[in-house]
């Protein structure tokens, strides 16, 4: 059964950070659906100005629950997750997936979502230079490496990180099929 990564964005992600790791799952087998808060596309920001468009294939009002998904994938850009933390069922698809113990990547200024889902309190994490003292006051023990991985979260600093960003959410995705496997058998 193929799986499926859900990622979470709206308009402003950067570019690179959505368009690269979905690229990267879905070259590895991947299902991946784009949610955002409104149907039709969202505009990205490449750099330093916008760039191209996503379709979207669902809202997070049509998302009744996370159950039919593997992972998350949240892309950064400064204003892509500032406009989703401030919309209660984006950041109550956070919560439900860090719940359910399920991947959730965030890149960038993307781990702004999973300080405000309030899921980062004692674990290690790292994102764009310009947020980590939001991750600490937020509880986090925030370091400076291009993957960092805390139980089912993977943080990354930004689009140079992508490869070991995409590397260690395939390999999370791997091994949580192993185990799920093993304990079906």
């Amino acid at each position: 059964m193929t799986k499926r990564i859900m990622i979470l964005a709206t308009d402003g992600f950067e570019q690179s950070e959505l368009m690269k790791p979905k690229a990267n799952l879905e070259d590895a087998g991947f299902e991946t659906t784009v949610v955002s808060l409104e149907k039709g596309e969202i505009k990205g920001w490449d750099q330093k100005d916008w760039g191209k468009s996503v379709s979207v294939d669902k809202t997070v009002d049509e998302v009744s629950d996370c159950s039919s998904y593997d992972a998350l994938l949240l892309p950064g850009g400064q204003i892509n997750p500032d406009i989703l933390r401030m919309n209660e069922r984006a950041v109550t698809i956070v919560r439900e997936f860090n719940v359910a113990g399920k991947p959730i990547a965030a890149i960038c200024h993307a781990p702004w979502l999973l300080a405000e889902a309030d899921i980062v309190k004692g674990k290690t994490v790292t994102s764009w230079p310009s947020i980590r003292t939001d991750l600490k006051n937020a509880g986090a023990n925030v370091v400076d490496q291009e993957a960092a991985i805390d139980g089912n979260l993977i943080t990354s600093r930004n689009p140079d990180d992508i490869p070991a960003f995409s590397k260690a959410l395939i390999e999370m995705l791997g091994a949580s099929a192993e185990k799920r496997e093993m304990e079906t058998a």
